[in-house]
């Protein structure tokens, strides 16, 4: 996934293993670490047309979002930047074997600036990554920068429905170990316009994620995590179990808000 910390390419790295990659598909789909797979992509896009567009991905992870964006909605090339040697090697191999390295290039990264020229990209685009991103003024700023006049910044995190979190929602993040950096709705915004972004949007996506979760912990817990666990282990499942349990309540609660992010360079 992506980053964390002021610079914004800074991020603790390790967090997706292999047996994490392969309960996240397990959930997901194939080369998806978060929610929603291929529909989801197509819904942050919404009615934007990315045909032929030059798109940088913000966290590629395991791939299945660069693929969507080439193959579904026409995205001309698509560059990947990421972290994580063990999440690049597996997009790698997906991207290859479904004939897409000529339209799609991942780029592991490290902390400081986005490693672009000035105007480089038509779209940025992000899915469930930048939350590892503690400095969003930082981020939007280099975004803002690498964007062409006219470009779009289309994205999906995983937003702090307030800035002083409960305890249930101290215990959800501790769980996670994901070393999330959650921002408000607001906090986006402010960050967003600050650098010179125009059309701010920010579309709670809240009320959908209470039920797919309902949905991914019922199926953590029937057939599909019995056959995780031969690949991860009874344990590994178990653990997820526990998290999506600490999860839930605090989706219920608004605490949890995962949103749709959109905004344009004049």
């Amino acid at each position: 996934m992506a980053d964390r910390g002021g610079d914004v390419t800074e991020a603790a790295t390790g967090h997706y293993p292999a047996h994490m990659i392969a309960l996240c598909e397990a959930i997901w789909g194939e080369g998806f670490l978060s929610p929603g797979g291929t529909a989801e992509v197509g819904r942050i896009v919404g009615g934007e047309d990315i045909r032929g567009a030059a798109v940088l991905e913000i966290g590629s992870g395991a791939g299945g979002t660069a693929m969507a964006l080439v193959e579904g909605l026409g995205a001309g090339y698509v560059t990947g930047i990421d972290v994580e040697d063990v999440v690049l090697d597996h997009a790698r191999a997906l991207i290859a074997a479904r004939g897409l390295t000529g339209r799609i290039g991942l780029v592991k990264v490290v902390p400081g600036p986005l490693p672009f020229p000035p105007g480089t990209f038509d779209v940025v685009f992000s899915k469930d990554s930048i939350v590892h991103i503690h400095d969003k003024r930082a981020l939007m700023a280099e975004v803002f920068r690498v964007l062409r006049p006219g470009g779009r910044f289309l994205a999906s995190d995983w937003l702090a429905g307030s800035e002083t979190p409960s305890a249930a929602m101290q215990a959800y993040v501790a769980a996670e170990g994901l070393d999330f950096g959650m921002a408000t709705a607001a906090e986006y915004r402010a960050a967003m316009e600050a650098a010179g972004f125009v059309d701010v949007v920010t579309r709670p996506r809240n009320e959908w994620y209470r039920r797919e979760a309902r949905d991914e912990l019922a199926r953590l817990k029937g057939p599909l995590g019995r056959k995780a666990e031969d690949r991860v282990g009874k344990d590994f499942v178990d653990r997820n179990i526990a998290i999506w349990e600490k999860m839930i309540p605090v989706l219920d609660a608004g605490e949890h808000c995962p949103t749709h992010l959109s905004a344009v360079k004049p």
